[in-house]
């Protein structure tokens, strides 16, 4: 089985925090992946990697401190730990302001990153492993559009959850662990204890988010190894049928599908705010050149 044909890089220190903070900011958005930031900008296989080799076996390296350092690839991995948590820090509260005055900016925006996401991560992709694999994630990501989102009050064992399922989705190039915080209804909760400092609801995610690394890291490997194609094809796919879910002008009381999403003249009549048009479709194209020029990061792509 080839590898699969990614961008290939080994950034600085510098480097790795840069995209850390830019993983961060796209965890802070439902809908957009940190897992597609590692992936366009080089450096997904040595993420994957680093957090598949933790295990059992890493309890007996502690008393090697030089040889645990080293077998997890801590520098990197703390490095990028410290460039999220500062993305995540600085970005809650700008996107917190932004979704409750200029929403349509910020959708259209990310709709502009994952659609060149799309392009960029697709157009390596086998051809037949994308009619075959990349149909499905697309039909997948279609009928995310009807997930319900739960309005309940979020309990700690419902957080708990959540971290675990948000980790497993950030691993992956294309579903948004935001997402996932949303579906469950806890999005609101989390950006909120971020911006206050909530340190109770915090560490329960943080409790969630290690239990599914734990549980989901080696399989991705696995099959990053084994089954690249199917499994980045698949995941092409349901990020191009994810796209809708990152329509600017959308109701979000509405339990219809039909009804959710809304013409930009709907969607200002109903929420007594512009709809933004213009700008909204040059956020669109920034966010795409925003996405390219990121690619460009790395300069060793395999033919």
């Amino acid at each position: 089985m080839t590898e699969p044909k990614m961008p290939r890089a080994e950034p600085t220190d510098l480097g790795v925090a840069g995209r850390g903070l830019l993983m961060g900011l796209a965890e802070v958005v439902p809908g957009v992946s940190g897992g597609t930031m590692a992936f366009i900008s080089g450096i997904y296989p040595q993420l994957v990697g680093a957090l598949a080799a933790f295990g059992p076996g890493s309890i007996a390296m502690l008393k090697d401190p030089l040889n645990f350092w080293t077998h997890h690839n801590l520098r990197f991995l703390l490095v990028l730990a410290l460039g999220m948590g500062l993305g995540v820090m600085v970005f809650a509260q700008v996107v917190h302001f932004i979704l409750a005055h200029f929403q349509p900016l910020l959708w259209a925006f990310f709709s502009g990153v994952i659609a060149m996401s799309v392009v960029a991560i697709g157009r390596y992709r086998q051809r037949s492993a994308l009619m075959l694999w990349g149909s499905l994630g697309l039909v997948s990501g279609l009928g995310i559009l009807w997930l319900p989102v739960l309005q309940t009050e979020p309990s700690s064992w419902l957080v708990l959850l959540g971290g675990a399922l948000a980790v497993c989705a950030w691993l992956l190039p294309a579903i948004s662990g935001s997402y996932v915080l949303l579906a469950l209804g806890l999005y609101t909760p989390v950006i909120t204890a971020v911006a206050q400092f909530d340190i109770t609801l915090l560490a329960t995610l943080a409790a969630g988010c290690a239990i599914g690394l734990l549980a989901f890291a080696k399989t991705l490997s696995w099959l990053l190894r084994h089954h690249s194609e199917p499994l980045l094809s698949l995941l092409t796919g349901f990020m191009l049928g994810s796209l809708p879910k990152l329509w600017p002008w959308q109701d979000g009381a509405a339990l219809e599908v039909s009804d959710r999403l809304l013409t930009p003249a709907s969607y200002a009549a109903m929420a007594q705010v512009p709809a933004y048009l213009p700008w909204a479709v040059l956020m669109f194209v920034l966010g795409a050149v925003f996405l390219w020029l990121l690619t460009l990061l790395d300069t060793s792509r395999e033919d």
